[in-house]
């Protein structure tokens, strides 16, 4: 552990310049006196490294020092080459950046690294979009991001979804997050965290006014308070269905959020949560298996028709007769006679 914290501290230092030691013990997780006892082993060693005290002191190296040193193990190197968000450095424009950066960091890499990293980038590959999401409109973030990095207050044009109207909104923004394939701006609006969809801004100016975040919230903390409000949105309408087997794979795919609990077989035997059992997908039984959704307002339960004849709700009648009438207006369409 010693000799991984004083690399550590020998990368911060080359990377950041003067960096106080109240600092330095924070991010290794050590105390100061700690922090002041490997820069004593670190200039034992040969390393040109000081400590000045007093309220502008910190710790630093002697100006002109370099070390090429990477302390990439092998599986660090081989991490580097695992992309985890392509799709993102394309919406960012960074593609040749990111390019560049990697040949940089494979010519520093330690020889017996080379091979394994090289290979990884080569055989490992990430795709962030998800099958049957379908085209998505483009994003431009460019002036999302000259507010994120300049922090600079943000006036948008938004459409929300299920409306047509544009709302004006002046906005603080946190960052930008790639989730899934979409992206998405973390921003204050009069003081309160709320999600933008990128794609549905279709206009956004920088202001010349710096943003007003609120004291201490960071965009890892204001993200995870939003997703948790996605997710554990309250879905006070109930659905039990059936649905054939042969359909099962594709409904599990779609209806992914809706899902209340594994999908079951007829006499009531329950998938592993999250999954579901073979006897349950493989045909056992009679056919079918059944499915318990919750939305959040029962108009919603029409996604359900999308699987025709192969998916019944079976409760509540409600929602039922929204399918029925739903179906009908359909049959109504197209029976119509068209010139």
């Amino acid at each position: 552990m010693k000799a991984d914290r004083l690399l550590s501290i020998l990368l911060l230092l080359q990377t950041r310049g003067r960096v106080p030691a109240s600092e330095l013990a924070a991010r290794l997780e050590v105390s100061t006196r700690t922090v002041y006892r490997d820069v004593e082993a670190l200039s034992a060693s040969g390393v040109p490294v000081y400590a000045e005290r007093g309220r502008h002191g910190g710790i630093a190296l002697l100006p002109g020092f370099r070390t090429d040193v990477t302390g990439l193990t092998g599986d660090e190197a081989r991490a580097l080459f695992i992309l985890a968000a392509q799709g993102a450095h394309q919406a960012l424009g960074l593609d040749e950046a990111l390019g560049s950066a990697l040949r940089k960091v494979m010519a520093a890499l330690p020889a017996p690294h080379r091979p394994a990293a090289e290979l990884t980038g080569r055989r490992i590959l990430v795709d962030p979009d998800r099958w049957l999401g379908g085209p998505r409109p483009a994003a431009d973030l460019d002036e999302l991001q000259t507010a994120v990095f300049t922090d600079q207050r943000l006036r948008i044009r938004y459409r929300h979804g299920g409306e047509t109207r544009l709302r004006t909104y002046t906005v603080d923004p946190y960052g930008l997050v790639a989730k899934a394939g979409t992206w998405y701006l973390v921003a204050d609006r009069r003081g309160r965290p709320q999600l933008f969809r990128a794609d549905r801004v279709a206009s956004a100016t920088v202001t010349d006014a710096p943003v007003r975040r609120r004291p201490g919230a960071e965009l890892a903390e204001v993200w995870a308070q939003l997703r948790r409000q996605v997710e554990e949105r309250p879905a006070p309408v109930r659905v039990t269905a059936r649905i054939r087997r042969e359909r099962l794979d594709l409904a599990v795919r779609i209806l992914g959020s809706a899902l209340t609990g594994p999908p079951r077989t007829a006499d009531g035997e329950h998938g592993t949560p999250g999954e579901y059992r073979a006897d349950v997908a493989d045909g056992a039984g009679d056919g079918w298996a059944i499915l318990e959704l919750g939305y959040p307002v029962l108009p919603a339960v029409r996604q359900l028709l999308q699987f025709g004849d192969s998916l019944e709700v079976l409760d509540p009648p409600e929602a039922r007769r929204v399918l029925a009438d739903a179906a009908a207006a359909l049959g109504d369409l197209y029976a119509a006679d068209r010139p």
